[in-house]
């Protein structure tokens, strides 16, 4: 199979879908690699690296498409990236399509398999490639929140990290899947006051447990009297729910987001999916930050891209098997379960693995 690597061309993002190691143990089982010029620089991966993996570098990103039968990104395709697209063409990687219709549409024209990472999932439930990005998302927002918050930033002048004499900081997390979990844990190793909000009450003991009861934590079901109470006093607030697939609900309105104290901050982890706070707008990592109604909101919609070289080693290690097991099929699965997002009907078909996708695919 010809399986082509771009580089990536969303705004900051410095991740590559696959390394050189990645490269050498697909060559190995019979498959050309194509490496677009530069495309793991950001991540510290040389050309050099990949051709000694025994893939072929090209400068020009339409004769990587035209040549593969399999792309694999990191991020969602940007839209004049679809036009590079053929109907004989599987993609992988991360699509975020809950908030972007137009993207959507556009790759359903094109006719190509397009299958999203984030909706890859076992028949445990559990999602192996999302789930070591949303880790990092959860860390970077702390991390993020921290930095705003100071007053050089525009912050109100707290440190997120606990001082001896100083009042802890109050952090809220919406959501306590594996975002809001790493959210939470570094936010209460920082010494923050940590109120976790969720509408799974199996998700809250479980996370309640594995934070070993803080006493400094807090975690209660999801209401709207509960999120007002809690945002008015918050230093910070973190959007980490999530849908498969899909868009988010707006939690926090317009109302509660003013209640805040100015210079509080406000970091939309589930931004790519439309977002969970009313205020929230996508920003970009070049330019991750606007005020509104004083306070600062963070809505990156690719934070791990920040920390590439840590983040392009976790996704690889976790997407790698899936690529093999696609390239060694020819990109053609059978699928337990697809729907159709923007489209009001579904198609069952065959299950062939132990993991089925959620994925567009024309009809």
């Amino acid at each position: 199979m010809i399986i082509g690597l771009p580089k990536e061309t969303k705004n900051g993002e410095l991740r590559v879908g696959m390394t050189p190691e990645g490269v050498n143990a697909l060559t190995k089982n019979g498959h050309h690699i194509i490496v677009e010029q530069n495309a793991g620089t950001g991540s510290g991966i040389s050309d050099d690296r990949y051709e000694k993996a025994g893939a072929e570098i090209v400068t020009d990103p339409k004769i990587l498409f035209s040549s593969s039968e399999l792309v694999v990104k990191v991020k969602e395709f940007q839209l004049y990236e679809c036009e590079l697209l053929h109907p004989d063409l599987t993609s992988i990687s991360f699509l975020s399509l809950g908030a972007s219709p137009k993207l959507a549409q556009a790759l359903l024209k094109s006719n190509i398999t397009a299958i999203a990472y984030e909706t890859m999932e076992l028949v445990d439930g559990s999602l192996p490639i999302l789930i070591p990005m949303s880790a990092l998302t959860g860390r970077l927002a702390v991390d993020a929140a921290a930095h705003y918050l100071k007053s050089n930033q525009g912050g109100s002048g707290k440190l997120l990290s606990s001082i001896s004499g100083a009042e802890p900081v109050k952090v809220l997390v919406i959501g306590a899947g594996t975002a809001g979990f790493h959210a939470a844990e570094l936010a209460l190793n920082m010494g923050a006051e940590v109120t976790v909000l969720s509408r799974g009450v199996q998700r809250l003991n479980s996370l309640k447990e594995s934070l070993n009861s803080n006493p400094r934590l807090e975690v209660d079901t999801t209401s709207t009297h509960k999120i007002e109470e809690t945002v008015k006093s918050a230093d910070v607030v973190i959007g980490a729910i999530r849908d498969a697939g899909g868009s988010v609900p707006n939690l926090i309105s317009r109302v509660m987001v003013r209640s805040m104290q100015k210079g509080s901050v406000i970091v939309d982890a589930c931004i790519d999916q439309g977002g969970c706070i009313e205020t929230s707008r996508e920003t970009t990592l070049s330019d991750p930050i606007y005020v509104d109604e004083g306070v600062t909101h963070y809505c990156v919609r690719n934070m791990p891209g920040s920390v590439p070289r840590t983040a392009t080693e976790s996704l690889v290690n976790a997407s790698l098997p899936y690529i093999k097991l696609l390239a060694e099929k020819g990109g053609s699965v059978k699928i337990h379960w697809v729907i159709i997002v923007f489209k009001s009907r579904s198609h069952s078909g065959n299950i062939s693995f132990d993991f089925f996708f959620y994925f567009f695919c024309p009809f």
